[in-house]
């Protein structure tokens, strides 16, 4: 139906004919003369229309918005003066000769170059959303990245491999989608979180290397990097170390950068323990934009007369922590009130600071704070040296728990280097390492683990899995780049002693463990190398890429933040036929009861 694209023709097609089909972006009618500017995916062409065809003028004047169209004419150039430099055939036009309007079109509920719709009616028409230049340009993206880790990936030996989508549920932090089966009454199929535990056993079946860009399916609490359902790249790989594996990833990013966007990453990408980076940024996920640290001053405040902070730099599990802001004196009361209020959406109970107006010359006296009076001329000196702070900056604290301040802090500096414009550079990745093992449940009063239970200790803290699991440091690496981590993994453990310490130690005993994921424990006896491997999240990583602010902007049907799809208005009911055959029952809850009763 079409020789062309919209967005092809070009001086080179001058005098030739072509034939193009797409949408109408816009329809000028100056008098006597029709523009209509077509649209595709490739881009926009202007089609010209005058009175000397009649029948074809007079189609001209039924197009509207958005219908769709078949036009056939000779490519010119524009007239003088009326290039546009911003679209690819700006110095060319179409005299329309033939014109078939092959469907109208209802006005669209929204003009596609507003930016000032609401989300809630972009989901609602998402096939019309889909159709402003943004999102086209997002989707395409996304496609070339997509393409360029399969490119990577085949080239290195990787296999494409396929796993199950109806799979058994697996404890892995989240909760399942549940499928009932009609076969086996009463059972059920979990969508999968991720195929962690079937890569695994590719690994052991002599695979060697294997990829997939999958679906996978998490019934969680949504945020803007979390959808229901979501994509990731998994690979997994045998007979590497952690070395190898982070190169060979850092590699694939890299090369999708230059690739998709022409941007170089550095070479290699920088290294920082959990350790290194929850002490001073408050985080595993740290952005290296912003040049603002948290420094630790709670051995300054044990003895001072205000548990606020004595408190937490008492308590083994407590921090506290100064946050130098450069210049922030500038901030006025309001905006202290309002990260005041920012921090306490992290659990915070409040945000200690200090004014430091004029130290250099009056020392104490230059200092304006409501808590100067709690505290000694010893602790003044040592925070102010400590933190390097100068005259016109503005010192923030955090005490709490450990994990309160981290949060909060971690959060607020990050806010700040963006009010403040501090960010510094738009691509920072690094590696974060030696994670620990596991982390102490207070509710449960068990240890859980910080990835996954299949992860790989240390080899030096094997012995450590018995005596002081707290201390024990895990050989998973994740991948964060500006703030987000895009890509998580782990050297696997492969061996089947060790493998059934670590469920032990995580309260799984021998009869839960068979229950859950004894065909994978089976498999670790016959034969398992040693492996590795990464998950990327392919929505966080094509969203920062596209400078988007929420993965549903990189997908192109997602879900709501209260998991339904406005578009198809799922989830829906089933027929009772339907539940019948699942050998499924409804629960009514009480107060339908009794509104039916009534």
């Amino acid at each position: 139906m079409r020789s062309h694209y919209c967005g092809e023709p070009g001086l080179a097609e001058v005098d030739e004919t072509v034939e193009l089909c797409g949408w109408v972006n816009r329809r000028r009618d100056h008098g006597g003369v029709i523009f209509i500017d077509l649209r595709d995916r490739s881009g926009l062409v202007q089609v010209v229309y005058d009175p000397d065809v009649e029948d074809v003028f007079a189609t001209a004047e039924k197009v509207r918005t958005e219908y769709v169209l078949r036009v056939k004419g000779r490519v010119r150039r524009r007239p003088e003066g009326t290039v546009n430099p911003d679209i690819s055939t700006g110095e060319i036009e179409v005299l329309g000769k033939e014109l078939e309007i092959l469907n109208a079109a209802k006005t669209p509920p929204f003009v596609l170059d507003d930016e000032d719709v609401s989300e809630e009616l972009r989901l609602r028409y998402r096939y019309v959303d889909l159709r402003r230049p943004e999102m086209l340009q997002r989707m395409q993206l996304r496609s070339t990245v997509t393409r360029l880790l399969r490119e990577y990936l085949d080239n290195k030996g990787f296999l494409d491999m396929e796993t199950p989508m109806l799979t058994k549920a697996t404890p892995e932090g989240a909760r399942d989608y549940l499928v009932p089966s009609r076969t086996h009454a009463g059972k059920f199929f979990a969508l999968p979180q991720s195929p962690q535990l079937f890569k695994q056993l590719l690994m052991m079946s002599g695979m060697d290397r294997y990829y997939q860009i999958v679906r996978c399916f998490r019934d969680e609490d949504l945020r803007a990097d979390r959808q229901p359902e979501f994509t990731q790249l998994d690979v997994e790989m045998s007979f590497l170390d952690e070395e190898q594996i982070m190169q060979l990833m850092e590699e694939m990013i890299r090369g999708v950068f230059k690739g998709a966007l022409d941007v170089d990453l550095p070479e290699p990408f920088p290294r920082m323990t959990w350790a290194e980076a929850m002490d001073r940024f408050g985080s595993d996920r740290p952005d290296l934009r912003c040049p603002l640290e948290l420094v630790d001053v709670a051995d300054l405040m044990e003895s001072v007369d205000f548990k606020v902070f004595s408190g937490p730099a008492k308590d083994p599990d407590g921090r506290v922590a100064a946050l130098r802001v450069p210049q922030g004196c500038k901030l006025s009361r309001k905006e202290i009130d309002d990260y005041t209020k920012y921090v306490g959406i992290y659990g915070a109970r409040g945000l200690a600071y200090i004014k430091v107006n004029a130290w250099k010359e009056k020392g104490r006296e230059g200092l304006q704070s409501p808590i100067l009076k709690f505290l000694p001329d010893e602790a003044v000196n040592g925070i102010m040296e400590r933190t390097g702070a100068e005259d016109g900056d503005l010192v923030f604290f955090g005490a709490d728990k450990a994990a309160i301040v981290n949060e909060a802090l971690g959060a607020l500096r990050v806010k700040l280097g963006e009010d403040l414009g501090l960010m510094e550079g738009d691509w920072r990745p690094l590696w974060v390492v030696d994670f620990p093992m596991f982390e102490w449940d207070a509710g449960t009063k068990r240890w859980t683990s910080l990835h996954h239970p299949f992860t790989a200790p240390q080899e030096a803290h094997l012995e450590l899995l018995e005596s002081d699991p707290g201390a024990c440091l895990s050989r998973a690496y994740d991948m964060v780049l500006n703030g987000t981590e895009v890509g998580g993994g782990s050297m696997r453990i492969h061996r089947a002693a060790v493998q059934a310490k670590v469920l032990k130690l995580l309260g799984i005993d021998e009869q839960e463990a068979q229950d859950k994921f004894g065909f994978l424990l089976h498999a670790l006896e016959y034969g398992c190398p040693p492996h590795g491997g990464l998950a990327f999240g392919l929505d966080r990583l094509v969203m920062l890429m596209a400078g988007a602010h929420s993965i549903r902007d990189v997908m192109a049907f997602p879900k709501t933040q209260s998991a339904s799809c406005l578009l198809t208005e799922a989830p829906s009911e089933v027929s009772p036929q339907q539940l019948r055959e699942l050998s499924i029952r409804l629960r009514v809850p009480q107060k339908e009861k009794e509104v039916a009763s009534d």
